[in-house]
Formats: C-alpha cells, structure tokens, sequence
C-alpha cells in the first residue's frame, strides 16, 4: 500500500471512530468539521470593512475562522486606489475565494450594488461598487451596510445562534440596527429597512449633523450623549464618562443618560410590538463598556410591553469582538 493510500485510510479511520462515540444527530455536522479542520474541502472568503479612515480586508474560513487580515488607508478621493490596494491584498492571501462581502459608509442603494453620498468619501459618490470592485478582483462581490452584517454574524454564530428572528442594534458613536429572520436579512422593498437613525421620538428635541431633531441617534448615541454632556458644560469626552457622572449624581448627567436610555427603550418596544422578535443583540462602545446597561434596556423594555408579553423580551450582549462585521461578509458569501 502506497503511503499516500495509508495515509487516507488512518484519516478514514480517525473520523470512523470519532463518529462511533457522538449521537447519531450529532455525526454528520463532527463529520465536516473534522473534514473542514484538516483542510479538504475548504473554501474562502473575503471580508471587507471600508471605512472612511481605513479599510481592514480579511480572509475567512467556512469554519468562520479569520485567517489573514489587513489594513491600510482608504483613499477618499479615489476608490480605484483603494480597489487595486484590496485586490493585491487578496492575491497575497494565496488562496482561490470564493467571493467578497463588503461595507461601506452609506447611504447605500444595496439594490444595485452602488455607494451612493457618503460624507468622508467624496471621490465615492454614486459610485457603482460591486461591478467595478468585482472587474479589479475578478470574484464576486455583494455589497451590505455594517450593522446587516454584524447582525448576521450574530445570528447565524454568535448570541442569536438558535433563535428565528433576531433583531440587532449596535448604540456606538451612532446607531445601527439589523434584523435577521432564519438566518436571512430583512433588506424591505429598495434595502432601507432597519435605517433607523434619522425616527423621530422626541418632539422638537436634540438634534445632530444632518439628522431631525428629536432623531433616535440624536438622543441616544454615544456622540449625542457626549455632545450634550458638553452643551451643558460638563468636560468629557466620551458617554462612559457622561454615565461615571450620573452615578456620582451630577444632575445634568443623570437626565442625558436617562434620556438616552429612556428613548431607546421606546425604540426596541416598537421594534418588539411590530417585529416581535425571539431576541435582541446589543452591541457597540455604550452598550457593551457601561456597566449594567444590557440589564437595564431588558428591565425598560419590559415595562413598556403588555404584561402578559414580558417574559418573552430577552436582550442580550453581543458575543463577537470587532470582527463580527467581517465575519457577517464572509457567511453572506457562503451562503449566496
């Protein structure tokens, strides 16, 4: 017997007895994990995050797995610098992919593949992405904005795993949400659901860069809690702070984080009266850094749904780090 034969048969025999000990329903799935860790079969993907600074490009695994990744500067003048930069970068991964899965600063007309105002990428303007991005790179390219792509990551591997419909929200330097209904984004007619930044919940309220007063994102996003902090002549610079002041009592604070925590539990209530979701995701810098903030927003939420239905609102931590945009990128591929 060759060695190559003695080899196939001992990996044959590996995988035999390790599905002899696991439930039958289990063996199937351990079967391709073990298949995919030693490497048959294995396919690729390309995760993009091009950001009004920097673009991070990242090679990922079916197993979800960031294998290689990158960064550099994007250039705002010019997107075609910053296409032939990605496509080196992939050459340099040295594997075949099977496509890419990218986002952008929006807005975005997800329809068509094609960027449309995004305010620090001047030189982008209605610029059609996924066909020239797709030319440079010679793979296939899908186009989605950040928060889809971070709510697919969670519900397909992350805290949304096991659960039909999850709806998503990242509080951060602004607002962003998601929702995923078995494992599928919900993109609406001309893929603008979910832009709820710019909803009105507060009457002639705060307003922010080009949002309308009162604007969701005006009220509760770490820019806007920080902005008013310092509107009222407090010295900080970020919402943490802000939240450290509330608890030592300062007045001014404690209304700004209540304002903010207040709205946006009158958001997810909405969100739960018209999607009524299994579950929701929170993620990003206000969320995830200030100290009993998920509890909290369950605790609000609850209080504004009809009783019989509070037991059913589950909010949960995000589980994935930074990546999880990227990773949102390559299982939209995969899954093409």
């Amino acid at each position: 017997m060759h060695k190559k034969d003695i080899a196939s048969t001992a990996f044959k025999g590996i995988l035999i007895n390790r599905q002899y000990n696991l439930k039958k329903h289990e063996r199937k799935d351990r079967y391709r994990k073990d298949v995919l860790i030693l490497g048959k079969f294995m396919n690729y993907a390309v995760g993009i995050d091009i950001g009004g600074t920097n673009t991070r490009v990242a090679l990922i695994n079916e197993a979800y797995e960031v294998l290689q990744r990158e960064q550099f500067a994007t250039d705002p003048f010019h997107p075609a610098i910053t296409f032939q930069r990605i496509a080196d970068t992939i050459a340099s991964f040295g594997h075949t992919v099977k496509g890419i899965g990218v986002s952008c600063p929006g807005p975005l007309d997800l329809v068509h593949g094609v960027v449309l105002t995004p305010p620090n990428l001047p030189g982008w303007h209605h610029l059609p992405l996924t066909k020239e991005l797709s030319t440079v790179c010679q793979v296939p390219v899908i186009l989605e904005n950040d928060a889809n792509l971070a709510c697919l990551a969670e519900a397909a591997i992350g805290a949304g795993k096991g659960y039909s419909h999850v709806q998503f929200l990242t509080i951060s330097t602004g607002i962003g949400t998601g929702l995923a209904i078995d494992k599928q984004l919900f993109h609406g007619a001309r893929g603008f659901a979910q832009e709820i930044a710019n909803c009105i919940f507060w009457k002639d309220g705060p307003s922010q860069g080009d949002l309308k007063k009162g604007s969701i994102e005006s009220i509760s996003s770490g820019t806007a809690i920080t902005k008013r902090a310092q509107e009222a002549g407090l010295t900080v610079v970020h919402a943490g702070e802000v939240n450290d002041l509330a608890k030592q009592g300062n007045v001014a604070a404690m209304q700004i984080m209540e304002d903010a925590k207040e709205y946006l539990a009158n958001l997810m209530a909405t969100f739960y009266a018209v999607l009524d979701p299994d579950i929701f995701v929170l993620s990003g810098s206000v969320a995830l850094k200030i100290e009993g903030f998920i509890e909290e927003m369950e605790a609000r939420v609850k209080e504004k749904v009809y009783d019989a239905l509070k037991d059913n609102v589950k909010v949960v931590k995000a589980q994935l780090d930074e990546d999880c945009g990227l990773i949102g990128a390559a299982y939209l591929v995969f899954h093409a």
